[in-house]
């Protein structure tokens, strides 16, 4: 595109004519105006020459004088007058009133001081993307053998079709448990350990090793051209959170303890199961882990794996309640906490509201759930579930704006933004 420098303001440009002695090259066009801070356009000459000095020092001085009202604007905006408002709050109140105000700003200080000091001296919790990195070390249920270059690579069905335009197509043409694809790459230059690095990288958003291979600009086309480009981690793990392709396991719920021992179960109770993947509920909890590796040494694995059925879980919804398990399951795929989905379908009940209702108890609160859940985290060794929540109620608690009720009227006297974190 061409500019034509006259549609610039700045641009320098002679003026043509006149008397040669007048001749002059002008530049700039903006000024401050006396009232407010609009522009108004004014040529400046680089001939100084004829210009008066008090022409000068009246420009100066003005300048001078709007700096001036640009720092007194910014510190009055940046520090308020926090001592006079309080003093005008409590000019009315009983020094029994304050006093208990005091106190409770007190523990309010000191709750944040424990809360900062339980989370630095907290571990910390492993996330999606690090479960994900083991989920491919350690091959915790895998169902499908991938054949490179005389290398057998085990991996999982769901996450690879999930991850992988390439091994959705790929592998819907081997769709029985265990099948061993003969991988056929087009792009050159892939080894063993660059398609390992690969794999790794549709597990976990990286590729896991330092390699100049993978700056080569042109090999990164090449690979997107033949495999696609994944969306990120989060973005797949939530579609198959949402879509549950190639399910192998689901959770059921049952408050007959000796049921649950033999993991058998009414069949029949289809809408109360959730379907979900064995190596996403492996890879985050321990409990799950114990669970199915139990299953394969007695032998029960062998038996869904010949009939092509999904393994069933048999849960004691004594200790996890039914209406819990999709925030679970949902914190699993994608480290989110979202207690929305308890109260978003009221048809769904459980045991423990069940048991409330015949004893008169009222509905649990909100605090009341989010206690239960934290607790049911920590039974079930999810770890990230249990920190996610104790993080959400320090925000919560850091974000609460007010403190304090005077017991004499009948509204609120005092209410306190808090501190920006």
């Amino acid at each position: 595109m061409g500019a034509n420098a006259s549609n610039y303001p700045h641009s320098c440009s002679p003026r043509v004519g006149g008397n040669s002695q007048a001749q002059q090259t002008f530049i700039g066009t903006s000024s401050y105006s006396q009232q407010g801070y609009g522009c108004e356009s004014k040529l400046y000459s680089l001939d100084h020459g004829h210009e008066k000095p008090q022409d000068k020092k009246k420009r100066t001085s003005g300048l001078a004088t709007l700096k001036k009202k640009f720092i007194k604007r910014r510190k009055s905006n940046r520090s308020a007058d926090h001592a006079k408002q309080m003093r005008e709050l409590l000019s009315g109140w009983d020094v029994r009133d304050v006093n208990a105000l005091v106190e409770e700003y007190e523990g309010t200080s000191a709750l944040k001081e424990l809360s900062l000091q339980a989370s630095l001296a907290r571990p910390e919790a492993r996330t999606l993307q690090k479960d994900m990195a083991d989920l491919y070390e350690y091959k915790y249920c895998t169902d499908v053998d991938l054949i490179f270059q005389e290398t057998c690579f085990p991996v999982h069905r769901a996450i690879l079709a999930a991850r992988c335009p390439f091994f959705k197509t790929l592998l819907s043409s081997s769709p029985e448990y265990g099948a061993e694809i003969i991988m056929d790459i087009n792009t050159a230059g892939i080894d063993m350990p660059m398609f390992s690095a690969l794999l790794h990288y549709l597990y976990t958003g990286e590729f896991g090793m330092e390699d100049s291979r993978f700056q080569n600009v042109d090999i990164l086309v090449q690979l997107s051209e033949e495999f696609g480009t994944p969306n990120s981690l989060d973005v797949d793990m939530r579609g198959l959170f949402d879509y549950m392709c190639y399910y192998d396991v689901v959770l059921s719920f049952s408050s007959d303890s000796e049921l649950v021992e033999a993991f058998g179960g009414n069949q029949n109770c289809l809408d109360e199961e959730l379907k979900a993947h064995k190596a996403i509920i492996s890879a985050r909890s321990p409990f799950f882990r114990n669970l199915l590796q139990r299953r394969i040494r007695t032998g029960e694995e062998i038996t869904d794996r010949t009939l092509r059925t999904p393994t069933r879980i048999i849960l004691d919804e004594s200790i996890i309640p039914k209406k819990y398990a999709k925030v679970i399951l949902h914190c699993m795929y994608t480290d989110m906490v979202d207690l929305s989905v308890l109260h978003c379908s009221p048809s769904v009940g459980s045991l423990s509201e069940v048991q409330a209702l015949v004893a008169g108890k009222p509905n649990m609160t909100r605090a009341e759930e989010a206690m239960e859940l934290y607790h049911i985290a920590l039974f079930l060794e999810f770890n990230m579930l249990a920190q996610a929540w104790q993080k959400n109620q320090s925000k919560e608690f850091k974000r609460s704006g007010y403190i304090f009720i005077h017991k004499q009227h009948e509204s609120v006297i005092a209410s306190f933004p808090s501190e920006k974190e």
